[in-house]
């Protein structure tokens, strides 16, 4: 039996949705201050970076996908899930580029020396599971989302 999508949703959808929200905003904030800092091109540290590993230089703009635009879809709520996955693949390009020395480390405060990009690269995993909820440009039930 079809249902209606006009119905109001269950308390507890609300909650889910709320919260989606709030990993979408916390996400693509923050994420989005590390795009804006890498900002006028090119981002000379990547590129030598990527030098050193005998890839092309173009490769560098990759990171303006992953750290701009990603994250500005994924606060409005347009293809979240899209956008999710390639923030996930943009932090396992980060680790293996610049922090896999550091992958089994702890910090000098007891933390996880790679908790900003575990975090970055766990809340994009899960968002692409689950889409963006319902607070969000593309809806529920919209393209990717």
């Amino acid at each position: 039996m079809a249902t209606s999508s006009l119905r109001a949703s269950a308390p507890r959808e609300s909650g889910v949705d709320a919260a989606l929200l709030i990993l979408r905003l916390t996400l693509g904030i923050l994420l989005l201050f590390h795009g804006l800092s890498k900002l006028p091109p090119p981002p000379t540290f990547i590129v030598g970076l990527l030098a050193k590993m005998d890839l092309p230089s173009v490769l560098a703009y990759g990171v303006y996908i992953g750290e701009i635009v990603a994250p500005i879809l994924i606060i409005v709520g347009i293809w979240t899930r899209l956008a999710a996955l390639v923030i996930v693949v943009n932090m396992v390009v980060a680790v293996v580029l610049a922090l896999m020395p550091h992958l089994f480390e702890i910090s000098n405060t007891g933390g996880y020396a790679l908790e900003s990009e575990a975090f970055y690269l766990f809340v994009a995993l899960a968002l692409a599971l689950t889409g963006a909820g319902r607070y969000s440009v593309g809806g529920r039930y919209g393209p990717f989302n």
